[in-house]
């Protein structure tokens, strides 16, 4: 493979945009010739020379209802999309992420190119629910690049398509580390001295709208019990307007910065956290900030619980296989609960000693001897030299 490597990429949110471009950036240093993109991505794919066939961000949807109602659009890109990489025909398609659309995508494509590989990183949480999943993926999927050590297993378990446990990105994030180190040598405050709280209520404006006043309330509740609380909100570009226009409406000043620098200065100086579910729970345990995680379904998710197969929805809670991270869902999410733990992880106590604790075996799992990007790109240059030439 010296000639150029042509790679279609779908990726589907920020995450991962960063794991793609993270991915191809490792695959330029690792192939000796020249890489074309094609596909689907945000800004830091676009770094790497990607031209998105459009903007990914419509791609943002959280919600079976969010996705009725936006399901016309949905299949206009799906179809867009999947006709680009056919007429691109490329040596390989990596699918990153979002499988409400990248899957369909990858379906589409292996339907008019059965012989091209295709590589699907990030493996869907097939072991929370809809297990038939697993299976399902053997008819569009070549290889699976796991970011969590469980699923390799998970997916040998369920019959899945072949699955290997590359690293999480987050574990060779230079900001990351960075964060991590000075906290390392940061004291613990007592229980009299001033906190500062992270509020992150999500990057959706759903999620937002939906926590955002929650965590308003509990940030009212520990101020009063514990005195003067500064109170961080790092927020994405997008969502600026709408943070701040919900911001003026609560009972305590926030401090809003829409910045990566502002985000991490923020994962520094924190003593707790009140977060959204999703991947900045495994973010913060990584960098050691102690959080409660808490979320809001909509109410066909609700319906549907009965069928998730999963004991927890935080990371750092299934990566160490014991609750580290204490969770509120939907009529629970509860300003005093929220507020009580912060009290308890922002001082010197047994609940923190024990969350951190956690996050250290956590991290002890990730950690791997090669960078994420760098394995993930080795193990798609093995796939294409087991397999033939195809679509030149």
């Amino acid at each position: 493979m010296n000639q150029g490597l042509k790679v279609a990429i779908i990726a589907g949110e920020v995450s991962g945009d960063l794991l793609g471009a993270d991915l191809i950036a490792a695959l330029k240093a690792s192939y000796a010739g020249p890489v074309e993109l094609i596909g689907v991505g945000g800004d830091a794919l676009s770094a790497q020379g990607l031209q998105s066939l459009f903007d990914f961000s419509e791609l943002s949807i959280m919600g079976i209802t969010q996705v009725l109602a936006r399901l016309p659009n949905l299949i206009r890109r799906i179809n867009q999309t999947a006709a680009a990489i056919v007429a691109a025909k490329p040596d390989v398609l990596v699918i990153v992420d979002s499988p409400d659309f990248t899957h369909r995508v990858a379906r589409k494509v292996r339907a008019a190119l059965p012989d091209l590989p295709i590589v699907d990183y990030v493996c869907p949480s097939v072991w929370a629910w809809k297990e038939y999943r697993a299976k399902a993926m053997l008819s569009y999927v070549d290889l699976v690049l796991a970011v969590l050590p469980f699923e390799p297993e998970a997916m040998r378990r369920l019959e899945g398509p072949q699955t290997v446990f590359v690293g999480h990105r987050l574990t060779n994030d230079a900001d990351l580390l960075r964060v991590r180190a000075a906290r390392a040598e940061r004291p613990v405050k007592t229980s009299a001295d001033k906190k500062t709280i992270l509020l992150l209520p999500g990057s959706r404006s759903a999620e937002i709208k939906a926590l955002l006043p929650v965590f308003g309330e509990a940030a009212r509740e520990f101020a009063d019990r514990n005195g003067e609380t500064r109170f961080l909100l790092p927020t994405v570009p997008r969502r600026e307007e709408l943070v701040r226009e919900m911001a003026a409406d609560l009972p305590v000043h926030v401090e809003i910065t829409t910045d990566t620098a502002g985000k991490w200065a923020a994962f520094a100086e924190a003593d707790v956290a009140l977060a959204a579910s999703g991947t900045v729970i495994l973010e913060l345990g990584l960098a050691t900030v102690p959080v409660v995680s808490a979320y809001k379904t909509d109410w066909l998710i609700k319906l549907l619980a009965g069928r998730i197969k999963i004991w927890t929805g935080a990371l750092p809670n299934l990566i160490a296989d014991y609750p580290v991270v204490p969770e509120y869902v939907n009529e629970v999410v509860r300003p005093g609960s929220l507020s009580r733990w912060a009290e308890r992880l922002s001082a010197d106590t047994p609940e923190r000693r024990a969350m951190l604790d956690g996050f250290a075996l956590a991290w002890q799992r990730l950690d791997v001897p090669v960078p994420p990007g760098e394995a993930a790109a080795g193990a798609i240059l093995e796939l294409l030299d087991n397999k033939k030439p195809v679509h030149r």
